[in-house]
């Protein structure tokens, strides 16, 4: 059956091709009165040619964003969202690096299952899969705001679930006491203090000045990216505080004590060229640079913990010593669950620092 007038065409070309139809519409005529064509695809059948043609005549595209690749979109993200965090921009641009196959490929022909092959074979843990999935999510909701697309395909994806928390493990004492002894004459060449410990292990020379970043996350309870977004600006020597953290309401901006035991690591830090407390070459460090720094230092020790391990053992610890709950969300930045005590309880910063040195190992 003939299409209507101006409806468009899905017409078959000579030779062997891998997507052989063209799906075109009609845009004007020539002076010799010849009809001018605009190519909207080349797809593999004429049914899905038609369908094309249906969706286009339904809700109409532009043709010229309709050619954006995967890596001209991403460009356009970068661009247009400057003013995110740049751990988001950090995280976008580490799971970009698992969709190589599709850098090339016009946005419009990535399909849901495409999307999830770079989750699926990644050979990555959770986290990473996660990261995945909401850089597709962006993606699809990046495109819809350009009008490259009608459809974000990012939402029906999954990926791992993450480790139930019973299955963290905590550092144990003599670990902690192991990492302290590989800071060796470190301790002594920047904090300026007596050489109390002794390396124990060999560390690659890149990753040796970042074993003070393991013991300052283990007595801090922040988080990686809270760490590394941490500005001087947000340290106070005179109070012997830290403000910081992100995520959740109760978790940003808040203040965490600093343990005796760490204050020469971060007094020697402050030291240090660049805003950020811990800085890589006077800038600040990425957080998928800083998980291969870790994995260094884990491995020398021979250990098998994981970053956020070092959240959980802050916890751990302050509960064992007995510290007040209270305190222990404060400097977490956990929401109480008890309404009371979220309410009606508020504690000085003396108390979260006397709650803090009940760790004493």
């Amino acid at each position: 059956m003939r299409n209507p007038n101006g409806y468009g065409s899905v017409i078959k070309l000579h030779g062997n091709r891998r997507r052989p139809y063209q799906v075109r519409k009609t845009v004007g005529f020539n002076e010799k009165g010849h009809p001018v064509y605009q190519t909207l695809a080349y797809v593999t059948t004429r049914e899905e040619g038609m369908i094309l043609l249906a969706q286009f005549n339904n809700a109409p595209w532009d043709v010229e964003k309709s050619k954006i690749t995967l890596a001209d979109l991403f460009v356009l993200w970068r661009e247009r969202k400057a003013n995110k965090p740049k751990s988001t921009h950090d995280m976008m641009k580490t799971a970009y690096n698992h969709c190589k196959a599709h850098y090339n490929a016009k946005y419009i022909d990535i399909k849901a299952y495409h999307m999830q092959d770079t989750i699926d074979n990644s050979g990555c843990g959770y986290a990473t899969q996660n990261a995945i999935k909401v850089f597709w999510r962006n993606m699809g909701k990046f495109a819809l705001e350009l009008d490259i697309t009608s459809k974000n395909y990012g939402t029906l994806l999954t990926s791992a679930t993450a480790v139930a928390e019973t299955s963290r493990k905590p550092f144990s004492s003599a670990e902690i006491a192991a990492i302290w002894a590989m800071m060796g004459a470190k301790v002594s060449s920047r904090a300026g203090s007596e050489n109390k410990y002794c390396s124990q292990s060999e560390v690659p020379a890149a990753a040796r000045r970042w074993v003070d970043s393991v013991l300052f996350l283990l007595y801090t309870g922040f988080r990686i990216s809270e760490m590394l977004d941490l500005r001087k600006a947000n340290v106070n020597l005179e109070n012997g505080t830290i403000t910081g953290g992100m995520k959740t309401n109760a978790g940003k901006n808040r203040v965490v004590p600093i343990h005796s035991r760490i204050r020469h690591i971060v007094e020697a830090r402050m030291q240090e060229d660049g805003e950020f407390l811990f800085s890589r070459k006077g800038k600040q460090c990425a957080e998928n640079t800083y998980r291969k720094l870790w994995h260094e230092i884990m491995q020398a020790a021979n250990m098998t913990h994981t970053p956020h391990e070092c959240r959980h053992t802050f916890r751990s610890r302050l509960d064992s010593a007995g510290a007040n709950k209270r305190c222990i969300d404060l400097m977490m930045g956990h929401k109480s669950n008890d309404v009371g005590e979220r309410i009606y309880t508020h504690k000085t910063l003396d108390e979260l620092k006397s709650a803090i040195e009940l760790v004493t190992g």
